[in-house]
Order: C-alpha cells, then sequence, then structure tokens
C-alpha cells in the first residue's frame, strides 16, 4: 500500500521534528531542516521505496551537512522547548537535569557517533535501520554507538537512566 505525501506528513511530521530538535539541540533549525527535507522529498515522492527510512536519512544527511557548514557553540534547549518535545518524567528535577547533562554531553560527541545514538535510543532502531539510515554496515553502527558509549562512560559522572535502560542493551 502506497502513502501518499500528504498522509506521510501527517503521521509522521511530529516524530521527525522531535528527531531533529534531539540531532540540533535547537528546535527552530530542526523545523528548518525538516521542512527542507519535506520540500525535496515531496518533489521526488514517486520514486522513493521506503518513505519513513529515506526520510530520515534525508534529516540525518541535512543535519550532519549542517554540522559541517556551522560552527557553532551548542546550547541546550530551555526546559519549556524540551517539555514541548516530551514531557518530563515524574520527578521533574531529575527529569530536567538528565535532559540537561545527556544533551551536553551528546554535544560533545562526532557527529556520525551522535546520530547514531539518537537513532538507537531516542528513535529506538535497530542497528539494520540506523545503517540504512546512515548508509554503513551494521558493524560500523555497533562501532559508533559502542566508541560513543564509551565516551560518555569516560566522563566522571553516571551515564543517565536512558542510556543505562536503553534498547538495544
Amino acid at each position: 500500500m502506497t502513502t501518499s505525501f500528504d498522509e506521510f506528513v501527517a503521521e509522521r511530521l511530529d516524530g521527525l521534528l522531535r528527531y531533529a530538535t534531539v540531532l540540533t539541540d535547537d528546535p527552530y533549525l530542526a523545523q528548518d531542516i525538516v521542512q527542507d527535507v519535506l520540500l525535496r522529498a515531496q518533489e521526488r515522492w514517486a520514486k522513493i521505496d521506503s518513505p519513513p527510512t529515506y526520510v530520515r536519512r534525508m534529516v540525518t544527511n541535512e543535519y550532519l551537512s549542517w554540522r559541517r557548514r556551522a560552527v557553532r557553540r551548542v546550547v541546550p534547549s530551555s526546559h519549556e522547548v524540551l517539555d514541548a518535545i516530551s514531557p518530563p518524567a515524574a520527578d521533574p528535577s531529575v527529569a530536567y537535569d538528565e535532559r540537561d547533562e545527556m544533551l551536553a554531553r551528546l554535544a560533545t560527541l562526532p557527529r556520525k557517533q551522535r546520530a547514531a545514538l539518537v537513532l538507537r535510543y531516542y528513535e529506538s532502531y535497530s542497528d539494520e535501520e540506523i545503517g540504512d539510515v546512515l548508509r554503513c554496515a551494521t558493524s560500523t553502527v555497533r562501532s559508533q554507538i559502542s566508541r560513543a558509549l564509551a565516551t560518555l562512560r569516560d566522563t566522571a559522572r553516571p551515564l543517565p537512566t536512558i542510556l543505562t535502560t536503553g534498547a538495544g542493551e
């Protein structure tokens, strides 16, 4: 069954925006990236075999290209912006602290490692799906995730709960 572009956007826009916001840590840049990607995808919609993977790959590539083009300091989003992306956990102070800490720690990772972690733990993608998005072998995906987690573990504080109980472990 082929999904129309409008149906795809209605169903997937919120998820794409959340994904791009986590990657960029900038909701306005995330909107720009998703909008540009959807405009380009609409032009070639009839030729796209697997729209979810293809569009996610386009968002990822646009993020990676943006990171190459623009060097800027990443400042964690406000709590209001983060709450709009996903509601806080039962104890708001812990959720805020963990999100701020995780975003700051993710910002220190190389961009492909960051993308791989976000796809694994935020989007719950399998190694194969991450490989499709990043256009690399599953062994490379595992290596990127392993290196990223090792880097995060080397920091002084324990990992936030989200990465110690995440998918694929």
